[in-house]
């Protein structure tokens, strides 16, 4: 299954695109009644992608009696007790739901953006070279705590990773990510009967899910080829940008003038649409993370290229600071002396000022 392919289609249901379905066997998409939707497996009219592992999860060590049992891959892994299993199994289920097209509420939209923009720069990180392997690496960090943290995920599993050179790796066993991925779904699929009221796919399909799985877990490690996202009419030289962080990086180092041309041309251009408004958040929070977050002093570059169009400045100061809260992050992480930065504050909307209680 060709990981590009899959997500061409995400795209596709999640911003309403309306192109023809794409062909992804084994796999496939169905919509659900809210517009909310998920991969099925061929054949299946019920069982998903996501959920065919949700009968499987382990019981919580943490409430009831103290568990005297062995984890279900004890036998794969000695180092691994049952809360570390329940860990692996959340950190496995929020892998299988990157796909997943989801219905909320507005707050619930912000982690939804977080979450799939992060997971699409971490896809990217692996063929970026105009930065330094240890900027990518504090900005691999980033995404990918945010990747889990708009999940969202309890604290343990937040924290319960990190990365050993490429590898994913579970911190406190040194359990790579991949081997327990796959050893749980040789073991199911080597197990099929013993579990027969609680699975409804078959081994074969078990192996599908576990390929998919290492796919994307490949993207968030940055070992895969990048992702890309498809082009729309009248958007090319933006998503040629967010295909091509290193053309962005170039862009802006010799020209900033024309970055924001860009912008300025797209806010000048009032066609109206989902995946047209995705894609300018995604540029602007491009800006934050590979520019603004190395020199938030960039920020009054921005300012006095659109201080002649104070609605426009306003518009774009006021997505970079609430559509996400990386901002804030940045600013905690960075120690940024906000109250330092007038100029910015000064374009904020009622919204923004309430976000960062002004």
């Amino acid at each position: 299954m060709q990981l590009q392919t899959l997500y061409n289609e995400y795209l596709n249901i999640k911003w309403k695109r309306g192109l023809t379905p794409a062909h992804t066997e084994p796999l496939m998409y169905g919509i659900y009644e809210d517009d909310s939707a998920d991969l099925f497996l061929n054949g299946q009219s019920d069982e998903t992608f996501t959920n065919w592992i949700f009968e499987l999860q382990p019981k919580d060590p943490y409430y009831g009696a103290k568990p005297n049992g062995n984890p279900l891959l004890s036998n794969v892994f000695s180092q691994l007790n049952m809360y570390d299993e329940l860990t692996l199994y959340y950190l496995l289920f929020t892998i299988n739901t990157t796909m997943s097209v989801n219905t909320y509420n507005c707050y619930s939209d912000m982690n939804d953006l977080m979450k799939n923009y992060s997971f699409f720069q971490l896809a990217q990180l692996s063929e970026l070279s105009r930065l330094s392997d240890e900027q990518k690496y504090e900005l691999r960090d980033f995404f990918f705590f945010f990747y889990l943290y708009a999940h969202p995920v309890n604290e343990e599993t937040l924290y319960a990773c990190s990365y050993s050179r490429n590898d994913l790796v579970h911190t406190k066993t040194n359990i790579k990510l991949r081997d327990y991925i796959a050893a749980f779904h040789d073991y199911y699929s080597t197990h099929l009967e013993i579990y027969n009221e609680q699975i409804l796919i078959t081994p074969y399909e078990i192996q599908a899910c576990k390929q998919l799985t290492l796919e994307l877990l490949r993207a968030i490690e940055s070992k895969s080829p990048k992702l890309s996202m498809p082009t729309e009419e009248g958007l090319e030289t933006i998503i040629g940008l967010i295909n091509d962080v290193d053309q962005m990086l170039h862009m802006y180092a010799e020209n900033r003038t024309m970055f924001f041309d860009i912008i300025r041309d797209f806010l000048a251009d009032h066609r109206l649409g989902p995946y047209r408004d995705y894609c300018f958040t995604t540029l602007l929070q491009n800006y934050v993370l590979y520019i603004l977050y190395f020199d938030f002093n960039e920020i009054q570059v921005l300012i006095n290229n659109f201080r002649g169009t104070p609605v426009w400045c306003g518009i774009i100061i006021n997505k970079i600071f609430t559509d996400t809260i990386f901002m804030q992050k940045i600013i905690r992480q960075k120690h940024i002396n906000f109250t330092s930065y007038p100029e910015v504050t000064a374009f904020f909307n009622e919204h923004s000022r309430n976000f960062y209680r002004l």
